[in-house]
């Protein structure tokens, strides 16, 4: 080949890996096969490997950026980014409306409804189509310069359709199955969850290292064309459709309304409908939709005068915070956990709310026997928002911060001054023992069945299990020792399941080893990559961060894991017990090159573990339902995502159906 149809070779591939992450990530309906884009892929790295005078950052290649060593840069914006009004009462939207018509003198208003996407705000600016710069919003006149984290999101171009030069503005958010999927990954891996996919989708965007952004599947929705006039456009619906045109994803539920009453209509329809849709939303906003209108209006200090925010009033419900629970992690975190009077909210009855730790508690100054406001953040997680401080009595009770371990009664404090978290220091805690033999144990780790959190405590409180190795020291006439309940079938049970685990691959070992930040997705890349844990155990930082995905944070997490003498003990001491290399094999076929979309929630499995079962059954799960999905596990309160699915002739599954796939029953 000569350089020329390299260069055009080269190009081609790009082109259309570009529309194919159009169609999956934009129009949801992809005409290639995962294995096809990967094969194209490939063959496109390869190539521009060899001939990296052609690299291009349009590439599809170059998605995850360099890592940003010092920070984050300034960005100036050229035009303000401002914020929006907003309210929650149909009142105020109809004075809204009033206002705008006598401003206006017109009689009739021609609104554009969209949704409120509960994120956060973002500036594209692109130069002859090529993605050069994305931004935070900032104070408005100035963010920062997010950009090689921006270009891992898959749903966001690198290049546009057409080659223009453009701001484009929008939300970026995290879906709310990545949020559930996260957070039960972080609780496995000791860590404190994320209080609403809002936190979460901020808390990543500003991460240091672009690695750690894309393992977080981050989306995002555009809305709006800085100086719109330059491209001929008249109206926020003309702009949405352009921003289609050109390969900016939108949400797809906005709609066109004549008059304030179908606002209203709008906002209603979709305050009862918020919870079907996979990414939050916190209310409606309300353009008017012509430009010329809009540029007549003009601006407040803050605000444009054309457009209002329409919030949905979070649901709230008064209760008692009846009691102060003190949980004390695998890693020693002592975590306050208030115990509610049972009360039914946003669908689900709430009985507890995480306190986070004592600096919340103090600044929301709460009590054991006060009467709280409470709601679901995002729609998901109980949240404390207040106590009503004039309902007390006077026999309220201070929540204290303890000086001993709930648990053991050890020594409690922060290990490091700038820690905000009040931790366990006793290295043989029986909670931090109970919480490590209990994720030891686990499906995603060495899947010891039987063995249960009460059953573990048993053992811990009688002194059998001090570690996990004890696992395997333990003998039948130990279990028989602990007195009534223990039946000859569960002891034969449990030696049976002990010896099985002994074969378990190098990737299930070192989930269940408890590494802070290294979940079973990461600890399967580790062992594929170096094969025994004795080239784990020799890793530098380097090393590890060769690996797609893992960042430096997480690698130094492993090293200095494997750098703890009281760590190395152990595991030497396991080694003579299991098996140390990887030989990941799926365990079925079943599932041989399916794709499954899971929705809703669960009643038998965790985001974390029912992934993992997919995978050793050679199946994919998919965050997309598309034409190329073929089942959908859908579970209780299942989102968009079922509708979608039933919409296309997707089989949905129950659980049961699942099972019965799994087992070649169906």
């Amino acid at each position: 080949m000569s350089m020329e149809e390299i260069k055009t070779e080269i190009e081609n591939l790009r082109k259309k890996l570009n529309l194919h992450s159009y169609e999956y990530y934009v129009l949801n309906s992809p005409s290639m096969s995962d294995d096809e884009y990967d094969n194209l892929y490939r063959k496109l790295k390869k190539l521009e490997e060899k001939y990296p005078e052609y690299i291009s950052s349009d590439s599809p290649t170059q998605r995850v950026g360099d890592k940003l060593s010092n920070g984050f840069n300034e960005v100036i914006h050229k035009e303000r980014l401002y914020s929006l009004d907003n309210t929650y009462s149909e009142e105020e939207i109809k004075a809204f409306d009033s206002k705008v018509k006598k401003d206006l003198s017109k009689n009739d208003i021609e609104y554009f409804c969209e949704l409120k996407i509960d994120g956060l705000s973002i500036s594209l600016e692109y130069e002859n189509g090529i993605l050069k710069t994305a931004s935070t919003r900032g104070d408005g006149f100035r963010g920062e310069d997010v950009t090689s984290n921006v270009r891992t999101i898959k749903s966001i171009p690198l290049k546009l359709r057409s080659p223009l030069t453009i701001e484009i503005r929008g939300e970026v958010f995290l879906p709310k199955s990545e949020f559930l999927m996260i957070n039960d990954e972080r609780d496995e891996e000791g860590l404190n969850p994320f209080a609403n996919p809002r936190n979460a989708a901020a808390g990543t965007l500003r991460q240091l290292d672009p690695k750690e952004v894309r393992k977080r599947n981050l989306d995002a929705f555009f809305y709006q064309i800085v100086n719109q006039n330059n491209y001929d456009l008249h109206s926020q619906e003309e702009s949405i459709n352009f921003l289609k045109k050109i390969g900016m994803k939108t949400e797809p539920n906005s709609e066109k309304v004549n008059g304030v009453n179908e606002v209203i209509e709008f906002w209603k329809k979709w305050a009862n409908e918020k919870n079907q849709l996979n990414y939050a939303i916190d209310g409606t906003v309300i353009k008017i939709n012509d430009f010329s209108y809009q540029l007549e209006l003009g601006y407040t200090i803050k605000s444009p005068r054309w457009a209002i925010a329409f919030k949905f009033p979070a649901e709230q419900k008064e209760t008692l915070l009846k009691n102060a629970v003190f949980q004390v992690g695998r890693l020693g975190t002592i975590t306050p956990v208030a115990d509610l009077e049972p009360v039914r909210i946003a669908g689900t009855t709430v009985k507890r709310a995480v306190m986070h730790n004592f600096d919340y508690i103090k600044e929301k100054d709460l009590r054991i026997g006060d009467t709280v406001l409470i709601e679901k953040a995002g729609e998901i997680i109980p949240q404390i928002v207040k106590s009503i401080k004039e309902k007390r009595t006077g026999d309220e009770k201070i929540i204290i911060q303890p000086d001993e371990c709930p648990i053991c009664k050890g020594k409690v404090g922060k290990e490091k001054p700038e820690d905000i978290a009040i931790k366990c220091l006793n290295p043989v805690c029986p909670a931090k023992i109970e919480k490590r033999i209990i994720l030891f144990v686990s499906r995603g780790a060495m899947d010891i069945e039987g063995l249960g959190e009460k059953f573990i405590q048993r053992m811990c409180r009688a002194e059998l299990l001090k570690s996990p190795v004890d696992l395997y020291k333990i003998t039948e006439n130990d279990l028989y020792s602990l007195g009534s309940g223990i039946a000859e079938k569960t002891v034969k049970n449990y030696m049976k399941e002990i010896e099985k685990s002994k074969n378990m691959p190098l990737h299930n070992l070192l989930t269940g080893l408890g590494i802070p930040g290294v979940g079973s997705k990461t600890a399967r890349d580790i062992a594929i990559h170096f094969k025994t844990l004795q080239q784990v155990e020799a890793a530098t930082i380097n090393d590890l961060t060769d690996i797609t995905g893992i960042g430096s944070e997480i690698a130094k997490n492993i090293v200095d894991f494997f750098s703890n003498p009281q760590v190395l003990k152990e595991i030497e001491e396991i080694k003579k017990f299991v098996n140390t290399e990887e030989f990941f094999e799926e365990s079925g076929t079943a599932l041989k090159g399916k794709k499954i979309v899971v929705t809703g929630t669960l009643d038998n499995y965790t985001r974390t573990e029912i992934k993992n079962i997919i995978q050793e059954n050679g199946g994919e799960m998919s965050s997309s339902v598309s034409k190329n999905t073929d089942y959908i596990l859908a579970g209780k309160n299942p989102g968009s995502k079922y509708n979608k699915g039933l919409s296309l002739g997707v089989k949905i599954l129950s659980e049961k159906d699942f099972e019965k796939i799994i087992n070649n029953d169906l």
